[in-house]
């Protein structure tokens, strides 16, 4: 089992592998959190976009596992962009949950879901969300604060006026598709990249060069691109409800070579995920029915 952690800029440490439970519906997981905490995991991600924070809590409160052994991050809907809404979903969060407290809050994406990566980009609205933050931060509801699919100008914004820096962002981060400036702009500012859906949406997993450089190593063509993103300093929360799978992509005991990892980062650039390409987006322009 991998066991890595990372220590983010307040001292909090998180361990580099976690379980993503993006499209698990409240049941399904449930089970993955009792399974995937069963097998070794200790970090485990949520958002409230993904309609399972409720399924996520039974399973941290019935997985065996002392709540203080677990870290825990859940996601402010993208939607939710002034001070009030912020704080009003930071409870509504820890009550389907069922805790305490938070491990890691971030802001799901800068833009509502609606109208991400368009014109606007919500400078003004993100501040208070960001006050909002580092109000449940310092009154102990959550332990870190961060960012997910913000870029190098949404990050600027709030570092120019904040009282507490961003900790980490999220960023969809998977070879054939790693965001370097954007990775090597955070880790400047002792900001943590994780990467969500490392294993491209499983769109890499058939692609001829990486299953030749994974072949090499003696692992799964999965299994090398949780390790490239590792290695590039980041953490990685691979979606998955098969126990299997979840075994599967903690067996990261190995190491890439230098020549395979400059290999890697030059991999072509997916222009397709299939079924999933309407991702990231949670609104309806992008649904595919």
């Amino acid at each position: 089992m991998f066991t890595e952690t990372y220590r983010l800029s307040n001292g909090v440490v998180i361990p580099a592998l976690g379980l993503g439970t993006w499209l698990l519906d409240d049941g399904q997981a449930e089970q993955a959190v009792r399974d995937a905490v069963s097998i070794g995991y200790r970090h485990i991600d949520t958002a409230q976009a993904y309609g399972n924070e409720t399924g996520v809590g039974k399973g941290i409160r019935s997985c065996g596992v002392p709540r203080e052994e677990l870290f825990i991050t859940t996601k402010i809907a993208a939607e939710a962009k002034d001070y009030d809404a912020v704080t009003q979903s930071i409870d509504a969060s820890l009550a389907k949950l069922g805790l305490d407290y938070i491990d890691l809050l971030i802001i799901h994406s800068p833009q509502p879901w609606n109208e991400f990566r368009e014109e606007k980009r919500y400078f003004a609205e993100n501040k208070k969300v960001w006050k909002a933050m580092e109000a449940a931060y310092q009154s102990g509801k959550v332990k870190a604060i961060g960012l997910s699919n913000f870029l190098r100008d949404d990050i600027e914004n709030i570092v120019a006026s904040c009282e507490i820096k961003p900790m980490v962002n999220q960023i969809l981060a998977h070879v054939s598709n790693t965001p370097l400036e954007l990775i090597e702009f955070c880790q400047k500012y002792d900001i943590l990249v994780e990467a969500y859906s490392p294993i491209a949406h499983g769109a890499i997993l058939d692609h001829a060069e990486v299953k030749a450089i994974a072949d090499k190593y003696g692992v799964s063509a999965a299994q090398l691109s949780l390790r490239y993103d590792i290695q590039l300093g980041l953490v990685v929360i691979p979606k998955t409800a098969n126990p299997d799978h979840m075994r599967m992509n903690a067996e990261l005991d190995f190491v890439i070579g230098d020549t395979d990892m400059e290999t890697l980062k030059n991999v072509e650039v997916i222009q397709n995920y299939g079924e999933h390409n309407f991702f990231p987006v949670f609104g309806e322009k992008n649904k595919v029915n």
